[in-house]
């Protein structure tokens, strides 16, 4: 019972003047629990959601941003009558619509920095089921599925990985796992840098997580954990941290890239690890049709764009068409925007990408980036999550997509801080 306290007590403390205290709760329930199960996650954030909609000072369509937002959902609603995959396009729009109000009810319980911070590590702890199946998956030889709840719930948790080899944990494929280890990252390494001292397991904490985002195989989470640093340390060290990455990063590019003599090559891909040089070079795909690659995708996706481009196809039209004309079955062109205008038009697309990289660039003009360390490392964490959906699609999976959409309602509560009742001050400038 005492335990049951304590914990009841924390998850009360640093609760915004904004929220309810039953919503926050919920929120941070619904956090903690969102890597291990959507279905465990969604009640208390729906519980949250409703409690932080009645939150607000100003109505919702005081924010012009979700002004945007109701444009958007109505040029989605516009086009799916018409779309080429029928009853497939009004499912689609769950991935879009209902996070448009979420955006505006979660953000009360990240008006503050410190709030921030709280779900900051919140979402550190979520991954940590994460990290722990992923070693077994690969190491101890576990698999699933796994049930609870009478069948309720249960994790499929592929034997060796999905696809083999390559570490996937509790999600269904490497890629998505990759995503969530990806934002997750700055998250954790501004909880090291701030707190080693007091806690030095946070440092075994990073090597797990750094070792197991090597070891899901993606490129794209390979670039993020680089990415991360530079962004969460700040432009005030860019100085000295900027040449030493590129000299750690000059072996992997000359064992790379084409025309590097062969005796400098070979010196450096014996340096780097051949799971690595070989991925990045592509070598282990080199015999792919172009249907099967990301530059066939994105030139016939392109082509969709064109014969259709103020109201698109529809959702997941993609799957149903890129077969008929590459032969080849893809679910999604792997990037965003090219998603977007083929699903809801390019209209849409601009809009709704108009809007994520103007938060970003908002909060960039307000000094998140010389804030505090978990300032930089949200801010960071957004747009490593955008730049992922350059070349790939994670928030296909709801877990993903909830986690971005967050921190994207994070980002937006930080720089519109009088859009709440009884909120206090908000200092972006400061040293949390």
């Amino acid at each position: 019972m005492m335990g049951f306290a304590a914990i009841t007590n924390w998850l009360r403390c640093q609760r915004p003047a904004a929220a309810t205290a039953s919503g926050w709760i919920a929120f941070q329930l619904g956090v903690l629990l969102l890597a291990s199960s959507l279905l465990l996650a969604v009640p208390p954030l729906f519980w949250a959601l409703l409690q932080g909609s009645r939150c607000h000072r100003r109505p919702w369509w005081s924010d012009k941003l979700n002004r945007v937002f109701a444009l958007i959902a109505g040029l989605m609603l516009l086009s799916a009558p018409w779309a080429h995959s029928g009853w497939l396009a009004w499912v689609g729009l769950g991935n879009w619509l209902p996070f448009f109000w979420g955006f505006w009810g979660f953000q009360p319980y990240m008006a503050t920095a410190a709030a921030r911070r709280r779900v900051a590590l919140l979402f550190i702890a979520s991954t940590m089921p994460v990290l722990i199946t992923g070693i077994g998956q690969l190491f101890f030889g576990w698999s699933g599925p796994w049930q609870a709840l009478g069948g309720l719930l249960i994790w499929h948790m592929a034997p060796g990985g999905m696809p083999l080899g390559r570490l996937s944990g509790l999600f269904d494929y490497a890629n998505i796992t990759a995503a969530w280890l990806s934002f997750s990252w700055p998250l954790l390494l501004a909880a090291a840098l701030e707190s080693w001292r007091r806690f030095p397991w946070l440092l075994l904490l990073v090597v797990s997580h750094v070792g197991c985002l090597y070891l899901t195989d993606s490129r794209n989470g390979w670039g993020a954990a680089v990415l991360a640093v530079p962004l969460l340390l700040g432009p005030g060290r860019w100085l000295w941290l900027m040449p030493l990455l590129l000299l750690l990063l000059l072996p992997v590019l000359f064992a790379v890239l084409p025309g590097v003599p062969e005796l400098l090559q070979n010196g450096c891909r014996f340096l780097v690890p051949e799971a690595i040089w070989v991925r990045l070079s592509d070598i282990a795909f080199s015999d792919r049709p172009m249907a099967s690659t990301r530059l066939g995708q994105w030139q016939v996706a392109a082509g969709l764009v064109a014969e259709r481009p103020w109201l698109g196809w529809g959702a997941a039209a993609f799957s149903l068409i890129y077969p008929i004309r590459a032969g080849v079955w893809h679910g999604h062109p792997h990037n965003l925007p090219l998603d977007l205008a083929i699903s809801h038009g390019m209209p849409a697309a601009f809009l709704l990408i108009a809007v994520v990289l103007w938060l970003l660039l908002r909060a960039t003009c307000l000094g998140i980036n010389q804030a505090g360390l978990f300032e930089r490392a949200w801010w960071a964490a957004v747009l490593i999550l955008v730049l992922l959906h350059a070349t790939d699609l994670p928030l296909y999976d709801g877990r993903v997509n909830v986690a971005g959409w967050l921190l994207l309602a994070g980002l937006r509560a930080a720089c519109w801080p009088q859009g709440f009742k009884q909120q206090q001050p908000l200092v972006l400038l400061d040293d949390v």
